[in-house]
């Protein structure tokens, strides 16, 4: 009644193919396939059969479905030439009566009481810029787009009677097959979707073909998406709509994904978290003797900064307001922290009576006091200002590395015996 069971067979051929366990992840299958496929790639100089073996292992191990027939029975179930394979009379396949039978994973549905398996559609990734003002307050836009859906008139058939007949052009399969040479005699042999039939093995006779969609199966139609952007949200942060990504015959419609890129700010930062940043320059006087100004936060209101009497601020130094910075993502009640980075504005240059007024109140020195004896021994000196440190060591590296390159060339070029002692004449 449900047909006879396959033997089991190996399972473990393909993950030791590409170097990875029977539970690795879809990322480290592909990551595994990627350095060995680069590693014996023919015109690399690589085994052109170590190549195809593992483009196979990883074409069955990147498909889930396919995976679980691989270590479910082994590498007879996923074969091209059996049952699911698109290579026609799958019944003859000791796959196929399990198949047909309408049980397990893969059962029911299809024409004739054959199943048809459903793979699902790609996402359609969408970009959309936001201001750190919406992020913080939260926003709803709206976006319009395109999109294919299952043609209405013949409810993604095709026809008006639904008959398809084998496509011509890759023998019902939906695959074709290319060959290249890639050495003296070695032949690579390719494998991509037929482009008669999109990859379908299908056709639809002309005379029968729906008037609305020609024959696709799918219309265009346009589609207006509300986002709402919550209050929190961050920087790359993903929006789904499910199922509402293009549409098309014996598919699953993927997601349709929205992805938040933040505007830079001219004056607040976020540096990945829930915290907002500002620079602010003090004067001297300011981070000397106080200070007080306003900042205008994301939402409009003033905030009024202000030291403590008596306070110092050093320059480099941090301060941080409680529940000022970003709203907390799902908890919008709780905010993060701002924080300010202070930086002091010194003079270029002070005049004698201001060195004396600042000496009068400022702590006296206490370090670098010489005696006239010791400053007789030494020489003086004179500082010149730097405007880029980075720069002008950069340059001086460029110099050394051009000189060196130069005295390699001049020994290169000096002729034998030049150096030391000539041989004598005999």
């Amino acid at each position: 009644m449900f047909g006879r069971a396959p033997k089991k067979s190996d399972n473990t051929k393909f993950y030791e193919i590409l170097g990875v366990s029977k539970n690795a992840s879809q990322d480290d299958l592909k990551k595994a396939y990627k350095k060995s496929a680069i590693k014996n790639h023919p015109d690399k100089g690589g085994d052109p059969e170590k190549f195809k073996e593992l483009a196979r292992a990883y074409e069955v191990l990147c498909d889930p479905h396919k995976r679980q027939l691989y270590d479910d029975y082994g590498e007879d179930a996923v074969n091209d030439s059996g049952f699911g394979g698109g290579g026609g009379g799958g019944h003859d396949h000791p796959f196929a009566d399990l198949f047909n039978g309408g049980f397990g994973p893969f059962g029911g549905g299809g024409a004739g009481g054959r199943p048809r398996h459903q793979k699902r559609g790609e996402d359609v990734v969408h970009t959309i810029k936001v201001t750190l003002e919406e992020l913080y307050s939260g926003i709803s836009k709206k976006l319009s787009l395109s999109r294919t859906v299952l043609c209405s008139k013949c409810k993604g058939k095709g026809s008006k009677s639904g008959a398809t007949i084998k496509c011509s052009g890759c023998k019902g399969s939906g695959m074709k097959v290319t060959a290249r040479q890639i050495g003296p005699g070695m032949i690579q042999q390719m494998h991509h979707p037929c482009n008669d039939c999109n990859g379908t093995g299908e056709s639809i006779n002309a005379k029968d073909r729906c008037l609305s969609c020609k024959g696709n199966k799918v219309v265009s139609e346009k589609k207006v998406l509300e986002i709402n952007v919550e209050k929190g949200m961050h920087n790359g942060q993903k929006i789904k709509f499910a199922g509402q990504a293009d549409e098309a015959p014996d598919t699953i419609t993927g997601d349709i994904v929205i992805v938040l890129e933040q505007k830079d700010h001219a004056k607040f930062k976020t540096k990945g978290t829930d915290d907002l940043f500002v620079e602010h320059t003090l004067s001297l006087t300011e981070a000397l003797c106080g200070f007080q100004f306003i900042i205008t936060h994301l939402d409009g209101r003033q905030l009024l900064i202000k030291s403590k009497p008596g306070e110092v601020i050093k320059p480099d130094q941090y301060k941080a307001i409680d529940d000022e910075g970003m709203p907390m993502y799902d908890r919008p009640f709780m905010r993060g922290k701002l924080y300010i980075h202070f930086t002091v504005d010194f003079p270029n240059s002070l005049t004698t009576e201001q060195c004396k007024a600042f000496e009068a109140v400022l702590p006296p020195r206490t370090a670098g006091q010489m005696t006239d004896m010791e400053l007789d021994q030494c020489e003086e000196t004179t500082l010149h200002d730097v405007n880029n440190i980075e720069e002008e060591i950069r340059r001086k590296q460029a110099q050394a590395q051009k000189e060196a390159y130069n005295d390699d060339d001049d020994d290169d070029n000096m002729p034998h015996g030049a150096e030391g002692v000539q041989c004598a004449q005999q």
